[in-house]
């Protein structure tokens, strides 16, 4: 079997009919010789092959990462040595910047901006965290007497990192780049549904010179590779991006072994426009807070709140933009909005959108599926906004990751807050106002991790991304992600000049 270096230099092309594991620096079959199908959302056809991981295979990579952690050489690297590494990663990810961008929206049904966007953002992951891991540092803590105290930051080891399905590569860097920055090993386990480009991730850490063990792929079945992952003993450190409910279930299961766990889980996030807002700025940002990723976004601002004294000015605008928004080929520049990612998702979306009308909710745009020409096996639902709702109604309370939208009518400050915190998730949320101490009263008053004022965007590296109560918690996307990957040493010496006698014996 050919190393993934030697692949490398043979020019592999990244689109392909069929791709292996990655374990201990090789391209490998699974030990049952299953595989995953995966399909192309916007056609409904049959993308490629994907050696699928057993049990056994998960024991493989865990073994390999738990080696190459205990006896290998990259956690003993020079921090400039892992930084430049990880430079070269991302230098080659730019060097194959188109490919890797066709193979994520054919993958998944992104429209070709959303594709770009997300994969640029992984790459600049890997630069962020080449920088930021030459300053991660212990501390010297002052101490009385003739003692001295300081900290080291030491890797936690080998970590399990589970990847969903909405953003495969940038979800991918989110946690391969801080892990292997700080020098753990990692096993990474991909979506089903979109396992291609973490594969292709795996191939180009070890073409830029990670060592063999230390990056690990094994895409499979969250029952039995994720679980096996989760309650392994070799495993130290669990990391899952997913929804809330499997999220408590890992946790629960990583709690045998007192793993580590960072967790950024569900959300149904709140978008708060006030009476002194500019309306159109408001309303095109809400637009994509919501359609943006087709709406399977875990911070997607589902819940719009428009004050009472410009709601039916700003719905009329926000309806007729919705209405505007272009469904069609992915790799057309000006088609907006993408596919759902597969029949169990888009059945999941109509549902929802049927039980609102069951309660009396009102359809003011989409509702139901859409036939986009030339795509007509694909799986395409339109752009959604109901009104006429409640906080007692499922729309409202649960996510439904996809492109629909609640409107509410709020009257004051203190009852948008009072909405906006209704609920159990606490991940994204928005507030549009010109007034500048507003928005910082409601930004202090929501209860979630990330508050956009005046802009749709979420986030940057460098920027904290996570959530509040069920939302998760642990932070990626920024500095205090390394500490997540890190043990605190705390080493006390004594420098005086006659020995300690503290029983006086």
């Amino acid at each position: 079997m050919a190393t993934v270096q030697e692949a490398a230099k043979e020019a592999v092309p990244m689109k392909r009919d069929y791709y292996h594991l990655i374990i201990n620096g090789e391209k490998v079959e699974s030990t049952g010789g299953e595989t995953i199908k995966t399909y192309n959302p916007a056609t409904g056809e049959l993308l490629a092959e994907v050696a699928k991981a057993s049990k056994e295979d998960a024991e493989k990579a865990v073994l390999a990462a738990r080696d190459a952690f205990d006896n290998g050489k990259w956690k003993k690297f020079p921090v400039n040595k892992r930084s430049r590494i990880m430079n070269k990663i991302a230098a080659i990810m730019r060097s194959r910047f188109n490919e890797l961008v066709e193979l994520e929206m054919l993958d998944t049904g992104k429209t070709l901006s959303t594709a770009q966007g997300q994969v640029m953002q992984a790459i600049e992951d890997f630069e962020f965290y080449a920088g930021a891991i030459v300053g991660h540092r212990g501390t010297v803590n002052p101490m009385a007497g003739q003692f001295h105290n300081y900290t080291e930051k030491e890797p936690v080891g080998v970590c399990a990192q589970i990847i969903p399905w909405n953003y495969p590569l940038m979800m991918a860097a989110w946690k391969v780049a801080p892990a292997i920055a700080v020098g753990c090993s990692i096993v990474v386990k991909p979506a089903s549904l979109t396992p291609l480009t973490a594969i292709i991730l795996g191939e180009i850490c070890i073409e830029a010179g990670v060592p063999a063990g230390v990056v690990n792929i094994v895409p499979g079945s969250g029952k039995d590779v994720g679980n096996y992952l989760v309650e392994h003993d070799k495993v130290d450190k669990v990391a899952f991006t997913g929804s809330t409910p499997i999220g408590k279930d890992i946790m629960a299961k990583a709690s045998d072994t007192l793993k580590r766990v960072t967790l950024e889980l569900g959300g149904k996030s709140p978008n708060i426009v006030f009476d002194d807002a500019d309306i159109d700025a408001a309303v095109v940002g809400s637009i994509y807070g919501i359609y943006y990723n087709t709406g399977q976004s875990c911070e997607a601002r589902s819940r719009l709140y428009v004050h009472e004294d410009i709601y039916d000015e700003f719905v009329e605008k926000f309806v007729a933009k919705t209405k505007s928004l272009t469904l069609g080929n992915p790799f057309d520049k000006g088609t907006h909005v993408g596919a759902i990612i597969d029949q169990n998702q888009w059945d999941v979306i109509d549902g929802y959108v049927q039980s609102a009308k069951e309660e009396g909710a009102e359809i003011l745009a989409g509702g139901k599926g859409a036939q986009v020409e030339g795509f007509e096996n694909g799986f395409w639902y339109e752009p959604t906004v109901i009104a006429n709702v409640n906080h007692e109604m499922k729309v409202v309370k649960e996510e439904i990751f996809g492109p629909v939208v609640v409107i509410m009518k709020f009257k004051d400050e203190k009852e948008a807050v009072k909405l906006a915190n209704d609920t159990v998730y606490g991940l994204g949320s928005a507030v549009w106002t010109k007034d500048g101490a507003k928005a910082t009263r409601v930004a202090n008053k929501i209860e979630a991790g990330i508050v956009m004022v005046n802009c749709p965007f979420s986030a940057f590296p460098g920027t904290p991304f996570g959530g509040y109560k069920q939302s998760g918690f642990g932070r990626e996307l920024c500095i205090e992600t390394l500490d997540l990957y890190t043990e605190t040493k705390s080493i006390i010496s004594y420098f005086g000049n006659k020995p300690l006698n503290p029983f006086g014996i």
